[in-house]
């Protein structure tokens, strides 16, 4: 039998490589998003495309590691929290994510609430098949100052009351093999699990979102900002990986909106991290 892994994936960057990840190490995914009434659900959309992209090219290569995939609605939950994350929120702040104002975008015992859900799965899975289970999460070194339910202290204690409230807990374990890894070191492993796996780079990473506050140009048509820390994060990693962004990029001017050029994105960018260093 396959190794098994129940992977929260929000179509972001991090958690689609580690889905990326975990195929190329043989694991049965199954992989759980989450719409909780975040202003980014565009990524939700993203989701579920990379899942058909990855699915049907498992299906063309006649390989039989598909990915099981379902989208978990939260109703009923944004008007009752407090972050700028959220429909009703604040606005999300821009700059660097070392900025004290990044704290806004945190959404109170957010992974804590996916965990629970998520442990539920993996402990099912893992006693329906008579096996073991990893919780894949892709958590990363530079989540941990601003998100503190990133921090591996959460992650012991979360997985200490998961097994003293559950029989049978020790088939399930946790697994974040990003935990002291950067998003460049992150894309590295991306790019390495694509030439794996036979997927294009391109058409795996145009299919996440990792701007907080994606424009939308047009019915189903969302463009990234690039100046939310999120953003500047994810494209910081792509400079450093010398490849560009195949996320299409745009900025809201004088009530208008218009798509910008790689190029544009990377020196803005850039003109960031000079500033903060």
């Amino acid at each position: 039998m396959k190794k098994q892994a129940v992977l929260s994936l929000s179509g972001g960057m991090d958690s689609s490589t580690l889905l990326l990840h975990l195929l190329a190490n043989g694991y049965e995914v199954t992989a759980l998003s989450f719409d909780y009434g975040q202003k980014h659900r565009v990524e939700l959309e993203r989701a579920e495309s990379l899942v058909e992209y990855i699915n049907d090219h498992m299906f063309r290569v006649k390989q039989d590691n598909y990915v099981k995939y379902q989208v978990i609605k939260l109703d009923g939950l944004s008007n009752l929290l407090n972050s700028a994350l959220v429909e009703g929120g604040k606005d999300v702040p821009e700059g660097h994510y070392a900025h004290e104002n990044m704290k806004d975008t945190v959404v109170p015992n957010r992974n804590k609430i996916f965990s629970s859900l998520i442990q539920a799965v993996a402990l099912s899975i893992a006693t329906q098949k008579d096996t073991t289970c990893d919780i894949a999460m892709g958590i990363h070194a530079g989540d941990h100052a601003i998100y503190p339910d990133c921090r591996q202290e959460f992650r012991d204690a979360d997985y200490g009351a998961f097994t003293l409230g559950n029989w049978e807990a020790h088939r399930v374990s946790t697994y974040t093999p990003y935990l002291h890894t950067d998003k460049f070191g992150i894309l590295q492993d991306g790019e390495k699990c694509c030439e794996e796996l036979g997927l294009d780079f391109n058409e795996v990473y145009k299919r996440t979102n990792t701007s907080y506050k994606p424009i939308k140009l047009a019915p189903n048509v969302w463009l990234s900002d690039f100046k939310s820390a999120s953003s500047v994060e994810r494209i910081e990693a792509f400079i450093k990986l010398g490849r560009p962004d195949p996320v299409q990029y745009g900025e809201v001017f004088d009530g208008g909106i218009r798509t910008v050029k790689w190029e544009t994105v990377k020196s803005h960018v850039e003109q960031v991290l000079a500033e903060f260093h």
